[in-house]
């Protein structure tokens, strides 16, 4: 299996929803290649990182800011790419 098939597979196989043979495939991979072996670690580390998360109201004042921050850097890509396409 090459690197690139490996990484179109991770989702599946972190899933647990991929055929035998080819999860038999990407262990083999993992156990000599360092590099799809440390994207896998990573990323199920991610994952269970934002599994453990817990959502939490922003104070007000700051969800506010955050919001007009948001907006304003929205418009000013949208403009920016307005005046790229003319």
């Amino acid at each position: 299996m090459k690197c690139s098939e490996f990484l179109h597979e991770l989702t599946d196989y972190l899933d647990g929803v991929i055929d035998a043979g080819t999860e038999s495939e990407l262990e083999e991979h993992l156990a000599w290649c360092h590099f799809f072996f440390i994207v896998r670690a990573t990323t199920e580390k991610t994952i269970e990182i934002y599994r453990d998360s817990k959502l939490y109201e922003l104070p007000e004042n700051l969800e506010t800011k955050l919001r007009s921050a948001i907006a304003a850097r929205c418009k000013s890509h949208k403009n920016k790419t307005s005046e790229g396409k003319a």
